[in-house]
């Protein structure tokens, strides 16, 4: 087992800085290696191509601030809770600065390789040569551990191949990485295929600035709104222990058939011919306000798949045919480890938790933020390299290899029955359960039950309203005197951004003690529920 102290991190986007950050608060000594001149990772945007992805010039996030959040470290008031990327990058900088993390980052230096040290059987360490970009220089060096957190998001799944004609096509044919903004494309005819969240985004934009947009969607989607009841954020009344606690009793039928009646009282999805096979839960969901207004004013028209290119022209499967300039596919991203070996992660079914490659001898390499869940991957991340460092420090054990094989094929069974069949999904987790797990490994879950009693309020705040990283920060390793708090102004913060003239809300009074007994009853079948 190594001893923990010295410990390469790979990139330093979100969930590098949660990793270097983690390892400064356990008494590690990390070292980051980022290619890039800056710290943001996808977050960072830029005009001119890079190495890796990056958002486009007008992408907002589709999650809340405070669900964004690190766990000790709360976003400004000021800040709009769905935030530009402008805003993302400006958080990540101030949680840098705030912790004291550049200092500890090499930029401009590419990992080329990630093996076994000589001695890996006996120490647990890792070689890693790197290369910098600036000069060509290489280096090796020996770590004792290694914290992989490049995400998902490195190189396009670009399938060109799949469409006959596309050799002959004289328009641009391009990927949705390289999009930054609408120019270069006014007043011509395009065609964005995948209606993802960067699809729909795309499309919505370019059809301001376009003759004709159009969506090409092979499954269809379900839209959710990022505006909720009484105006919230989405994730405020939706990724909440009680929405976890609701979902566990009633039947799947049930919050299924009430979920998808939600969403068509919105847009009718047969309507608009976008209704697919599956349910509102079976895939990640694509969140946009504007599409459905840009479908009724006729800047956006929904298309099926593409079924082969012409010269000037595009072949759906419905057979129509129409006179195109673009064509932006807008198809995700291929999970790559480049620097890795294939022995040692071939695939996501290979990966105990998203983060503990199976074919380990020494638990000594953790990936960290190869996850996805309804919520962002901040919290996530930074969860994921509380527990490794746990682990690399001997604190806390893995179970063994063979509970951990059963655990991954029984993970891969369960997506397969509740999602349909991608790549990106053979990585989805459930936020809350997902994170509760990591806590109790870590041994900073909170007991609900007993803050039902001590701390009502709190209880309360925790139970109803949307489960912040916060709450892992209440008691255990890494407690933060400031997590109380942080819970309990939560809403104040959400509520900050949008006040503008001084109102007059008064609190209900009625009804408290049949309050008390609802409360009451949900948190005591939740506590027997998860414990």
């Amino acid at each position: 087992m190594a001893s923990g102290k010295r410990t390469a991190v790979i990139g330093c986007g979100a969930s590098g800085l949660a990793a270097i950050k983690v390892c400064l608060e356990d008494g590690m000594e990390p070292i980051c290696f980022e290619k890039n001149h800056d710290i943001g990772g996808l977050w960072r945007f830029e005009e001119s191509k890079k190495n890796g992805a990056t958002v486009y010039r007008s992408t907002h996030v589709n999650t809340s601030k405070e669900m964004m959040s690190y766990s000790d470290f709360p976003q400004p008031k000021e800040f709009p809770n769905y935030m530009h990327n402008s805003y993302v990058l400006k958080y990540y900088r101030m949680y840098a600065e705030r912790f004291g993390l550049l200092k500890h980052i090499q930029f401009h230096t590419e990992v080329l390789s990630c093996d076994y040290a000589e001695d890996y059987s006996q120490t647990g360490n890792w070689e890693l040569k790197v290369k910098n970009t600036k000069t060509g220089e290489e280096r090796s060096e020996i770590f004792n551990a290694v914290m992989v957190a490049v995400g998902h998001h490195a190189v396009p799944n670009f399938p060109v191949s799949d469409f006959p004609g596309s050799d002959k096509f004289k328009g641009s044919i391009t990927h949705s990485t390289d999009y930054r903004d609408f120019k270069g494309y006014e007043d011509k005819n395009v065609v964005v295929v995948g209606m993802g969240n960067s699809g729909a985004d795309i499309a919505i934009e370019l059809s301001w600035h376009c003759d004709k947009v159009f969506l090409s969607t092979r499954k269809g989607s379900w839209v959710f709104s990022r505006v909720s009841h009484c105006g919230y954020p989405l994730d405020w009344g939706f990724i909440t222990r009680y929405h976890v606690l609701r979902n566990s009793i009633l039947p799947e039928s049930y919050t299924r058939g009430e979920l998808e009646t939600a969403l068509n009282s919105r847009i009718d999805h047969a309507n608009y011919g976008i209704k697919p096979d599956h349910g509102p839960l079976n895939q990640h969901p694509l969140i946009t306000d504007a599409l459905p207004d840009r479908i009724l004013n006729g800047a956006v028209t929904m298309k099926p798949n593409l079924q082969r290119f012409k010269e000037n022209s595009v072949v759906f499967v419905d057979g129509t045919e129409e006179k195109v300039d673009v064509v932006v596919f807008a198809t995700g991203y291929v999970f790559s480890f480049p620097f890795l070996k294939d022995s040692l992660i071939n695939t996501s079914s290979d990966v105990y938790k998203g983060m503990w490659p199976l074919s380990q001898k020494h638990n000594t390499l953790a990936l960290i933020g190869h996850v996805q869940a309804l919520a962002t991957v901040n919290p996530l991340a930074e969860m994921q390299s509380r527990w490794a460092t746990r682990i690399f420090r001997g604190l806390s054990k893995l179970p063994t290899n063979e509970v951990m094989k059963q655990t991954v094929a029984d993970h891969a069974n369960l997506m397969k029955k509740n999602y349909y069949t991608s790549q990106r999904h053979t990585i989805e987790v459930e936020h809350i359960p997902y994170m509760d797990f990591l806590a109790t490994q870590i041994g900073c879950k909170p007991n609900l039950l007993r803050l039902f009693f001590t701390d009502f309020p709190l209880a309360k705040k925790m139970f109803y309203e949307f489960c912040t990283g916060y709450q892992y920060r209440l008691v255990g390793p890494g407690k933060w005197a400031g997590a109380r708090e942080a819970i309990m102004t939560q809403r104040e913060r959400m509520l900050y951004p949008l006040k503008c003239l001084p109102q007059n809300q008064q609190s209900k009074k009625g009804g408290v003690f049949s309050y008390l007994f609802v409360a009451a009853i949900a948190v005591l079948v939740y506590y027997f529920i998860s414990n």
